[in-house]
């Protein structure tokens, strides 16, 4: 009666007891700040901030026990938050919209969470969120914060499905890089073997003309000067023929420019392509190689050393030597190339040089009088060129990165009132004033030097090292570079925009608006070392991982002594390789994760073979503590060590928490046991 009582009362507390879920724990929205990263810069401002808040409201709320209750309070947050989203990109269309959605979503899921499916939900939309980031943006510190987050996400749901409390984190962590660590092979063999379906791994989306390049087809007083704090890489640059670069300054050329109007210059819309034989081709030791990686930037220009000749595959030769893409460079590209450092073509026909004398429409009585004492004397285009020089070397002309607003129509205020200006500034004046002296001149855009890493064995040119000077028509010589800025800066040639402008900032002769701390921390020997490190790792990550592509895949299957006969065998080849790898991780895992309790019985019942080869066998529905005590009986001598090992087997099998040392020491004692009657 007591008993049945007892039964029904434990039933009943079982029956009102309430049902106790597990509460989301704190380390998955920790792990989401990881995600925030690849969203700034990518998406509308107000995106990455909203997450934000609601992970800081959430680490608020969990506590207290809070959480986003109301259906209709969440309807109005997520109608509220669609309307923006579309109000910000015009659409609800497209990648960034879609991620945008999806942090949205994650979010208000974040403030609703309290149940262990919910965990799992919020889990299950934080990976995508990880994979929508690498979308964003493929740079190695974005692929890093999202590993994190992905290790983190998995991390907190070991620990969770663990039921544990909340411990030391290194438990669930160190689980999860041993699930990582066993899936890494097959990782990196799908990443070899598998067919590529595009051309790379790396793209980017969004306006990446305005945002990626400071490039233009028009060359506007300040253009370029806005881009002197850009950190961003426009390309890098190796020379396969020598370790370091070639003698003297180095200049990328990126684009002609024909069309003046005074201060702005503008190209051609549709370039016209040429031969590279049009030219001649240099002497083998005036040509130098060059191998480049360029980032995407949404336009068809590419880079090379002054003078290309050597056209890469996927690319025309324009008038005026430079190369553009036939496609758009959406992706990272690599390309070779071969430059002349001395000048090409010695032949000027009628209509480049009736376009290259081409002049605005209205230019002030002062500047036509300045070009015309720049040509006095009938002395000669270099003559001309040396005066017009000497000009800008000694009137007071200053360099500077905030040289105030011009428009088109200022030469004569440049060139007699404020005479203050960056780079396109000088290009554009002096390209002007050769015209007006007679002499056929144009505007180069590209860039000048560029950063040595030593350990990657390249030259890192960002954006900031963007740089306008001219070319004019000498009849003995051709199309000869000149570059009037090198005259009012002079070391400017020799050196990245950013070193140069160290080293005039320390001296005072310059003021850029930089922190002046800030400069000195970066040129600071330490941090030198770590940037340079941090930018070779780069320049691997995107080479070895985002470039490959379907030709380096192709030489790799070559290599290996596989043909790549489609896409279809491939994969059967991979899927047969990967079902092999995995029946044998199985086996392996099988033979290491064998149960130790096996190895417990296993002694056992050797020990108790011993015995039964003295004659004392065991009966199948014999214990161990009863045979134990017929044994004893039987061997009265060695009853004692029966005894021992009985007990040592009774509590490694059946007692909790039993460690090594004693496994160990209890197959030492089975295998000392040897007797005789």
């Amino acid at each position: 009666m007591s008993m049945s009582m007892s039964m029904s009362k434990s039933r009943s507390m079982k029956r009102t007891q309430p049902w106790r879920d597990t509460a989301i724990p704190r380390r998955p929205p920790a792990a989401l700040l990881f995600t925030l990263p690849p969203m700034f810069g990518n998406l509308a401002n107000w995106v990455p901030f909203l997450f934000l808040l609601a992970l800081a409201m959430k680490f608020w709320m969990e506590p207290k026990g809070y959480r986003l209750r109301s259906t209709i309070l969440k309807l109005i947050l997520a109608v509220v938050t669609l309307g923006a989203i579309f109000f910000s990109y015009g659409t609800l269309k497209g990648i960034e919209p879609a991620v945008s959605l999806l942090a949205v979503l994650v979010s208000l899921k974040i403030l609703e969470a309290h149940t262990a499916r919910e965990f799992q939900v919020v889990v299950m939309m934080a990976w995508v969120l990880c994979l929508c980031g690498f979308l964003l943006s493929q740079d190695l510190a974005i692929a890093v914060c999202l590993f994190v987050a992905f290790a983190l996400l998995i991390a907190a749901l070991v620990q969770f499905h663990r039921g544990s409390s909340p411990g030391p984190f290194w438990l669930p962590l160190a689980t999860t890089f041993k699930l990582l660590a066993q899936a890494a092979p097959v990782v990196v063999l799908l990443f070899l073997l598998f067919p590529r379906i595009n051309t790379g791994f790396q793209f980017r989306i969004g306006d990446l003309h305005a945002a990626r390049t400071g490039f233009s087809d028009r060359l506007s007083p300040g253009g370029i000067a806005a881009l002197g704090n850009s950190t961003d890489i426009a390309f890098r640059a190796e020379f396969p023929d020598r370790r370091t670069g070639p003698v003297g300054p180095m200049y990328w050329r990126g684009l002609v420019m024909w069309h003046c109007e005074g201060m702005e210059w503008r190209a051609p819309y549709g370039p016209a392509s040429i031969s590279d034989s049009s030219n001649g081709y240099p002497a083998s030791d005036k040509a130098v190689r060059q191998r480049i990686t360029i980032a995407p930037h949404g336009a068809r220009w590419m880079f090379a050393l002054d003078r290309p000749f050597g056209i890469p595959s996927g690319a025309r030769l324009a008038r005026g030597n430079y190369l553009y893409s036939v496609q758009l460079i959406r992706k990272t590209r690599r390309y070779e190339v071969l430059s002349s450092t001395e000048p090409v073509g010695k032949e000027l026909d009628a209509y480049e040089r009736r376009e290259a004398l081409q002049l605005p429409a209205s230019i002030s009585p002062a500047v036509r009088e300045l070009a015309a004492s720049l040509a006095a004397h009938d002395s000669g285009p270099r003559a001309t060129v040396n005066s017009a020089l000497q000009f800008f070397r000694t009137q007071g002309f200053r360099y500077s990165l905030s040289p105030g607003e011009y428009n088109k129509n200022d030469l004569a205020e440049f060139l007699f009132h404020r005479r203050t200006g960056f780079c396109e500034h000088y290009a554009a004046s002096f390209a002007t004033l050769m015209r007006l002296a007679g002499i056929p001149a144009r505007v180069v855009l590209g860039y000048l030097g560029g950063e040595y890493n030593d350990l990657g064995g390249f030259f890192l040119v960002r954006q900031s090292d963007t740089h306008a000077w001219c070319e004019v028509w000498i009849p003995e010589n051709g199309w000869t570079r000149v570059d009037p800025t090198s005259v009012v800066a002079p070391g400017r040639a020799s050196q990245d925009l950013s070193s140069f402008l160290a080293g005039r900032v320390a001296s005072g002769e310059i003021i850029t608006g930089r922190n002046a701390f800030l400069t000195r921390l970066v040129r600071l020997a330490l941090v030198s070392q770590i940037r340079s490190t941090w930018e070779a790792l780069n320049y691997q990550w995107d080479t070895r991982v985002l470039g490959f592509d379907a030709d380096v895949q192709d030489v790799l299957l070559t290599s290996l002594g596989l043909t790549n006969s489609g896409p279809l065998p491939l994969v059967m080849q991979v899927l047969i390789v990967i079902a092999a790898l995995l029946i044998i991780y199985a086996g392996w895992m099988q033979l290491r994760t064998r149960p130790r309790a096996d190895r417990i019985q296993a002694l056992y019942e050797g020990f108790c073979q011993k015995l039964a080869r003295i004659g004392v066998s065991r009966d199948p529905w014999e214990g161990p503590s009863d045979f134990a005590t017929r044994a004893a009986k039987s061997l009265p001598n060695e009853s004692e060590r029966v005894r021992q090992i009985t007990e040592t087997y009774v509590a490694l099998r059946y007692a909790p928490g039993s460690d090594v040392s004693s496994l160990h020491k209890f197959a030492k004692e089975v295998n000392a046991f040897t007797t005789h009657r």
